[in-house]
């Protein structure tokens, strides 16, 4: 099992539509970096864990954990002229951009702010951390994942 950290601006996609969703099941749609795409296709599985990210949030923070349940596929969005993800590029024959779907697992009460993991022992080289870092699908590794699961070993299902 690997472990990532996803990130979605509130009034874009928020925590509270994945719980809200049917199944609590939505595709992870309109990624439109390179290696954010390669991430998706190439590592992520079905069963690996995600921390889902408020980004552009005051503070910005994990809100909770939620799971890979379709591993990556087309952005069918990129095909469709009328989406604010169109692609003219992309075509169903030769996708260039895909999409997983992830499914709510459980809260982190309370979220875990930005401010607050910048000063952990132990996740100093989280992507997350690192100056400029504005990957919307990262990595994280089983140490960061345990440091952050112990910091709220409680939440709700």
């Amino acid at each position: 099992m690997q472990y990532w950290l996803m990130k979605s601006e509130p009034n874009t996609f928020s925590w509270a539509d994945l719980k809200a969703a049917p199944g609590q099941i939505t595709c992870w749609e309109g990624v439109r970096n390179y290696q954010a795409r390669n991430l998706m296709r190439d590592a992520m599985k079905q069963g690996d864990q995600v921390f889902f990210y408020h980004s552009n949030a005051n503070p910005p923070a994990i809100m909770g954990i939620a799971k890979v349940v379709r591993e990556a596929y087309a952005d069918h969005f990129a095909f469709d002229p009328s989406s604010r993800y169109y692609d003219p590029k992309s075509t169903p024959e030769k996708p260039i951009w895909l999409m997983v779907d992830i499914q709510y697992e459980r809260d982190i009460i309370p979220p875990i702010g930005l401010p607050e993991l910048r000063t952990v022992p132990g996740l100093e080289s989280m992507m997350l951390l690192q100056k400029g870092s504005r990957l919307s699908v990262q990595p994280v590794t089983p140490q960061a994942w345990e440091i952050i699961q112990q910091l709220r070993p409680g939440g709700q299902t």
